[in-house]
C-alpha cells in the first residue's frame, strides 16, 4: 500500500498536479460573513457587499476560475445560491470587497433572481446558516452560457472542466 501512495504522489508531482495546495479565503470575522455582506431586502438590512475573496496555489493547467456561494441550509430544500461567477481569467488570483468582476467574467442569476451577488438573509431565529464559498480551477479559458442559465446548469458546466476546488465556509445568523 505505501509503495502505491508513493508512486501516486511521485506521479503527481512530476505532472505538476497540486490540486490540494488550492486555497481559497474569504474576508470575515471569526469564520463570520459581516453584516454588511447581508441582503438588503426579505427584512434583512445589509449593504449587499460581496466580501473579498482570495485564491492561490491553483493547479497546473488552470485556464479559468469559476466562484460560487451556496448555502445549503435555507428552508428551501434545495439551499440558496447566493453568487456564480464563471470567467474568471486564469491571471486573477481575487475578487475586491464588492463584487466587482474583471473584464470577461460573468455573473449568472442568483436565487435572488439577480446576476450578482446576494447576500445572506437567513430567517430570523434560525441557527446561522453555513454559507459554502468555492472557487473552481477549471480546463478552459472561459464557458458559453446561456443568457438567463441558472446556478445548476453553471454547476454542471463547472464540473465537466474542474481540475481541482477549493472550498472555506463562513456563517451568518440573525
Amino acid at each position: 500500500m505505501r509503495r502505491l501512495i508513493a508512486t501516486l504522489f511521485a506521479s503527481a508531482f512530476a505532472l505538476g498536479v497540486h490540486a490540494a495546495d488550492f486555497q481559497v479565503q474569504v474576508d470575515g470575522e471569526h469564520g463570520r460573513l459581516p453584516p454588511s455582506s447581508s441582503f438588503h431586502g426579505f427584512g434583512c438590512t445589509g449593504d449587499n457587499r460581496a466580501p473579498a475573496v482570495h485564491w492561490q496555489h491553483a493547479p497546473t493547467g488552470t485556464r479559468s476560475y469559476a466562484l460560487t456561494v451556496y448555502d445549503p441550509d435555507a428552508p428551501t430544500g434545495s439551499g440558496w445560491w447566493h453568487w456564480v461567477v464563471v470567467n474568471l481569467p486564469a491571471s486573477s488570483a481575487a475578487l475586491p470587497a464588492g463584487g466587482h468582476l474583471p473584464a470577461g467574467a460573468l455573473a449568472v442569476r442568483n436565487d435572488y433572481g439577480q446576476a450578482a451577488w446576494g447576500g445572506p438573509c437567513p430567517p430570523k431565529g434560525d441557527a446561522p446558516h453555513r454559507y459554502i464559498f468555492t472557487v473552481y480551477a477549471l480546463d478552459v479559458p472561459s464557458m458559453e452560457l446561456p443568457e438567463g442559465a441558472s446556478p445548476a446548469l453553471a454547476g454542471f458546466m463547472i464540473h465537466g472542466h474542474t481540475l481541482g476546488a477549493a472550498r472555506v465556509t463562513l456563517t451568518y445568523g440573525r
